[in-house]
């Protein structure tokens, strides 16, 4: 390395830095040498590149679903008579689906809290917000089998229903169920990783499934990025499917 001060000794540390590389060639040499890049983790990265695939799956699931509505000359069948909630012999519009939200919404704090006490290498309280979590996420899915279990008494099928539109079954069971194939994974994934916190296998560096080769708890925080991620799809789905 050439010194910037003439007539200064060069210190060990500037002799052994390599020479920055300009070009193509500095930023494939820069993305193929042992470290991180954008000082940040590779499994984050990778979490974040898979969100933003999804992004535009679940972008095209909804845009489609607009186009179509808007675009069918049949009635669409109206959402507060469709998924309403029949308690004590009242019709309520939509009430199981606001508590299926209320339910998602309030596990995205319970997975923020594991990723916070998980760096604080808390594990008693991570291993416990993480099973609330993974809880919460399973009741969301029963309600949603639930859900799907009455309307399909009711008549309900992808190419028909008895309230109008025929695709509205199609659509309903197609995006649903994707978001909903999601939070079962989300929920696995979590569980697995919870029994990891509490056998200590994020602190001991113990090789394994989900911990690698280096056990460290910045995969929680990989695992609350994609749960945060399902949880606002869901935001979206309730206004656009449900709202609307």
């Amino acid at each position: 390395m050439a010194n910037p001060h003439p007539g200064s000794p060069l210190s060990p540390e500037e002799i052994s830095r390599p020479t920055p590389q300009a070009g193509m060639s500095g930023l494939v040499n820069d993305w193929a040498a042992e470290r991180r890049v954008f000082d940040m983790p590779w499994g984050k990265t990778m979490m974040w590149l898979f969100i933003l695939s999804d992004v535009f799956i679940f972008a095209c699931f909804l845009v489609g679903y607009m186009v179509l509505r808007i675009s069918t000359v049949e009635p669409w069948p109206d959402a507060s008579e469709v998924f309403a909630l029949t308690v004590a012999g009242q019709s309520i519009p939509l009430l199981l689906i606001a508590i299926m939200t209320f339910i998602l919404i309030s596990s995205s704090g319970t997975m923020a809290l594991a990723v916070k006490y998980g760096y604080a290498k808390d594990r008693r309280r991570t291993a416990a917000l993480l099973l609330i979590t993974a809880l919460l996420g399973a009741v969301f899915v029963g309600m949603q089998a639930f859900e799907w279990t009455i309307l399909i008494g009711e008549g309900v099928r992808p190419w028909e229903n008895p309230w109008g539109a025929a695709q509205f079954g199609a659509v309903f069971f197609l995006i649903t169920g994707f978001h909903g194939t999601h939070v079962t994974i989300g929920v696995i994934f979590i569980v697995i990783m919870a029994v990891k916190v509490m056998r200590g296998s994020l602190e001991g560096s113990r090789p394994g499934f989900l911990t690698g080769r280096k056990g460290n708890y910045g995969m929680i925080e990989s695992l609350g990025l994609y749960w945060h991620f399902v949880d606002l799809v869901w935001v979206f789905i309730f206004a656009f499917f449900y709202l609307w």
